[in-house]
């Protein structure tokens, strides 16, 4: 199954809240589930700027040290991707929007992450799905 890896506390956002776009600086042309790989590395200054980003939009985000990290947590479904010179909600300016529906949360699958996307075997996220 495909799989990207997304940053801490933004993949928290995506599959326990309302963060509907993924921000990228390429677009893609998949449509369909895609599972959310929490990254390993975060750092403070980082989660902050993005929690301060999470709470203006009206999302309350764990302390970093309770994210999950370095796992696949959640499935979503990239519905759409479209450019965008402006910001809006999620979306960053002058960043491709992918649209993502239905997160849902799944056993967390400890993971090495990759750039891009990537494969993770399906009869790991089988297993993961059926707990």
């Amino acid at each position: 199954m495909k799989a990207l890896s997304v940053r801490q506390p933004w993949a928290y956002a995506i599959i326990h809240s309302t963060k509907n776009i993924e921000n990228r600086g390429w677009p893609i042309n998949y449509r369909g589930d895609i599972l959310i790989h929490a990254a390993k590395t975060c750092t403070k200054k980082a989660y902050f700027e993005a929690k301060e980003f999470c709470q203006a939009m009206g999302v309350v985000i764990p302390e970093l040290i309770s994210l999950r990290r370095g796992q696949i947590i959640g499935i979503a479904t990239i519905v759409d991707c479209q450019f965008s010179p402006v910001a809006s909600g999620w979306g960053m300016p002058e960043q491709y929007h992918w649209h993502l529906e239905n997160p849902r949360d799944i056993t967390p699958i400890p993971y090495i992450g990759q750039l891009g996307i990537f494969e993770v075997p399906d009869d790991l996220v089988r297993q993961a799905i059926a707990v």
